[in-house]
């Protein structure tokens, strides 16, 4: 995947989707994986790769950080993407998850 630049979260989730990241996935709760609700889909940290990483520093607050990951499984054939906060996620439950997220390069 070619790297861009984006101003903004929004400009970079658009970008995504018309390049085929359709799928929106978040950091399950309970259960050591990702979601996409709408889809009913789970991805464990062995059903996908990381194929990019967006960063998005708030203007006045810190607290609006942002972090967009551009997701894929061939297990799945889909490609999706995960918004974040930075350190949103410190529950123990989503160790695995949270881990290879933040370790991506």
């Amino acid at each position: 995947m070619e790297r861009k630049d984006y101003e903004t979260v929004t400009e970079a989730l658009h970008d995504l989707a018309q390049n085929g990241y359709t799928f929106d996935f978040s950091i399950s709760d309970e259960k050591d994986c990702i979601i996409c609700e709408k889809h009913d889909v789970q991805l464990s940290d062995e059903d996908f790769e990381i194929d990019a990483v967006y960063r998005f520093e708030g203007m006045n607050d810190p607290g609006d950080s942002m972090i967009v990951y551009a997701i894929s499984s061939a297990k799945f054939n889909l490609k999706g993407v995960v918004v974040n906060g930075y350190g949103v996620y410190s529950n123990s439950s989503a160790a695995k998850i949270v881990e290879k997220l933040s370790k991506h390069p």
